[in-house]
C-alpha cells in the first residue's frame, strides 16, 4: 500500500522547517544562546553556510514526506480527523528518532543538556508546524 501524499503539503511543509528554523536562531530568539551552548564563535564567517541550508532544504523535504506518508497511514487505520493524526503522528515519531537519537548522540558527545533540550525543542516545534501544515492541507494526492 503506498500512502497518499498531497505534495504540495510537503513542499509547504518544507519551506515551514526554514521558517522555524531561522525565527528560532535567530539572535534575539535563540541564536545566541545556541552559538554559546555549541561553543560557536558568533564573530567567525560562516563559510558553509549555503550547503547546511542546501542540506537543511533537502532533509526537511524528507522529513516532510515522512511525516505526510505515516499520517496517511495512521489516517486511513485510525480515521477519524486527519489534522489531529497529523500532529500525533508527529510528535510519536519525533518521540521515537529525532528525540532519542538526538539525545543518544549528544550523551555520548558530552554535549550540555541545556543544548540538547533547545534542539529537541526546536525539533518537536519544527515537526509540529510541518504537522499542522500537513493536517490543513489534507490527504489529497496532487
Amino acid at each position: 500500500m503506498v500512502p497518499e501524499i498531497n505534495w504540495w503539503a510537503v513542499l509547504a511543509a518544507t519551506a515551514s522547517s526554514m521558517v522555524v528554523g531561522s525565527v528560532w536562531y535567530a539572535r534575539k530568539v535563540f541564536g545566541t544562546r545556541w552559538m554559546r551552548l555549541a561553543k560557536i564563535d558568533e564573530n567567525a564567517p560562516s563559510e558553509g553556510a549555503v550547503a547546511a541550508i542546501i542540506v537543511t532544504l533537502f532533509v526537511s523535504f524528507i522529513t516532510a514526506a515522512v511525516l505526510a506518508g505515516s499520517a496517511a497511514l495512521a489516517q486511513n487505520f485510525y480515521h477519524g480527523n486527519f489534522l489531529v493524526n497529523c500532529l500525533v503522528t508527529a510528535v510519536v515519531l519525533w518521540a521515537g528518532f529525532s528525540a532519542s537519537r538526538i539525545i543518544t548522540h549528544d550523551v555520548f558527545e558530552g554535549r550540555p543538556a541545556n543544548l540538547t533540550i533547545l534542539n529537541l525543542a526546536h525539533e518537536l516545534v519544527t515537526v509540529l508546524v510541518m504537522a499542522l501544515v500537513i493536517g490543513l492541507f489534507g490527504i489529497s494526492a496532487v
